[in-house]
């Protein structure tokens, strides 16, 4: 019996709230939603549930903007109907993870309005960061496009890192740090099972305001914007606050970093539970760079996670499949890649839609779009909407079961995701959802019995094998079918099974040979 808390190796599935389920019928996924959907996901095989944002906010970046801490907003519905979502993923045997915001706040957030309210110098405009000058503090820009600083008419400057209505904090400042210990506390005692920290690298940042070099613009591990070794102690705190409840509550932090060695920073004994490891996310597909990540993540780190698609990044089957002339390239890819990460040690992230082989929406109109970042960048930017579309859940028309009464979704859904809904591919044994609950079910099956670490073996071309115990795992990255190395049966795999030889673009699942 593996006796490890449930976070080590679990399967979480992060669902965009907005996106995934709509009971309400207004276009909108909502909390009754998910609910209702709940049966699917513990079908489906997953051990945890993430939600993003769904507290009070005005949606200036899709609920990254929160308004109140503590609270529902009425576009998914009500603190009861969150509790009551609570009790049934839990009676479902799965648990719930929420997002938390504390790097900014909205603009429409109370503290914020006091701040704008009191003259500069004062206890409220202390929450935030601000500063006189004729001039921006900075050279910093946002990473929604343009500056990161807007200007008031009393002439003092504000930062914000993401858009003008998302304020950041000043975490030099106590008070910011008690408000968000509360925050934990009034969710973990409505039962959540952990959090996952949005923009967790970013809360403080340098005390001089200093310039960013050029070499270290972006989400970098190193720079007057990003990880600031004083965030540890935050996380130091936190970890206190979960490890006062019981059941192994855990938090999972957005950590963008240009090193495995910097991220293992956040995931010490102390700190964090685990961090998101995003290097295969941002990846391309070649043997060799998943080696590499493989091999530099563990290590790294004793508690790894594995991830290939969120609601930030274009869905990795469409990533895949660029540059490839074959047409199903990016499908016949992601399911492999999906395959090779179930079989490494540690915690698999999916996002929703990935399970039915969702790709990503590339021609949205113009008017449709709502991302900060298409806005921002005057269209020159498309955004993360095209990863972000409701669901196909069943019919052949949108809403595809998205919406009750035929209520159009707040984003529109293309016509060719008739043949891609839930319920079409639930009968099919050759889909991409029915690969994703056999290969689930296979892992979850399997991974008492496997250890922590693997051991590389020889293979020809751009391939990667790897045995971990029991399990041997081969993904053929190349142009060409490869030899598999010797084995006692095929258990899975992504293609067609075959006992000889690995097809381009497959992962199988072998029983090692010992």
């Amino acid at each position: 019996m593996n006796n490890s808390p449930w976070w080590r190796d679990a399967v979480v599935y992060e669902i965009y709230v907005r996106s995934f389920a709509d009971a309400s019928g207004d276009g909108v996924g909502d909390l009754q939603g998910i609910r209702s959907r709940l049966p699917y996901l513990a079908e489906l095989g997953v051990d945890a549930v993430w939600l993003t944002p769904f507290q009070p906010s005005p949606m200036a970046d899709g609920g990254y903007d929160v308004a109140d801490y503590r609270g529902v907003d009425p576009l998914f519905g009500t603190l009861a109907d969150f509790d009551a979502l609570v009790a049934d993923a839990h009676a479902h045997g799965l648990r719930l993870i929420v997002d938390i915001v504390p790097n900014h706040s909205s603009s429409d957030h109370a503290w914020f309005k006091a701040a704008l309210a009191s003259p500069p110098g004062s206890p409220e405009r202390d929450r935030y960061i601000f500063r006189d000058g004729d001039a921006p503090p900075n050279n910093w820009t946002s990473v929604f496009s343009g500056p990161a600083w807007s200007r008031l008419p009393d002439g003092q400057w504000y930062l914000h890192l993401f858009a003008p209505e998302q304020p950041d904090f000043n975490w030099r400042n106590p008070a910011v740090h008690e408000e968000f210990l509360d925050v934990l506390r009034f969710w973990l005692d409505r039962g959540v099972d952990g959090f996952r920290i949005d923009v967790a690298m970013g809360l403080y940042k340098d005390a001089d305001l200093a310039d960013v070099p050029p070499s270290r613009e972006g989400f970098q591990s190193r720079s007057p914007i990003w990880s600031q070794p004083e965030v540890h102690e935050v996380y130091r705190e936190w970890r206190k606050v979960l490890d006062s409840y019981p059941g192994d509550r855990a938090a999972v932090g957005e950590v963008w970093t240009d090193t495995a060695e910097d991220l293992a920073l956040y995931v010490r004994p102390d700190e964090l539970h685990q961090s998101f490891n995003f290097a295969w996310l941002e990846a391309p597909w070649s043997a060799t760079a998943f080696r590499k990540i493989i091999e530099d993540t563990l290590a790294a780190v004793t508690a790894p996670t594995w991830v290939l698609s969120n609601h930030d990044v274009i869905r990795h089957i469409t990533r895949y499949g660029e540059g490839s002339l074959e047409p199903r390239a990016g499908l016949a890819r992601g399911r492999a890649a999906l395959l090779a990460m179930l079989a490494l040690p540690g915690s698999a992230y999916l996002y929703q839609g990935e399970e039915l082989g969702l790709p990503e929406v590339k021609n949205l109109p113009p008017e449709a779009r709502q991302d900060p970042i298409f806005k921002r960048s005057n269209g020159e930017l498309p955004g993360r909407d095209g990863c972000r579309v409701p669901i196909p859940w069943s019919g052949t028309a949108e809403p595809y079961g998205f919406s009750p009464d035929g209520a159009r979704p707040w984003l529109p859904q293309p016509p060719e995701w008739a043949s891609l809904t839930a319920e079409r591919q639930a009968g099919d044994p050759g889909s991409t959802l029915a690969f994703y609950r056999q290969a689930l079910a296979l892992r979850r099956s399997l991974r008492d019995s496997l250890p922590d670490s693997i051991a590389w073996l020889d293979c020809p071309g751009d391939a990667l094998v790897f045995s971990r115990g029991d399990l041997t795992c081969a993904i053929n990255c190349g142009e060409e079918p490869v030899a598999l190395p010797p084995h006692k049966g095929v258990l899975i795999s992504s293609g067609e099974p075959n006992e000889t030889t690995l097809p381009p673009d497959t992962t199988t699942w072998l029983k090692t040979a010992i």
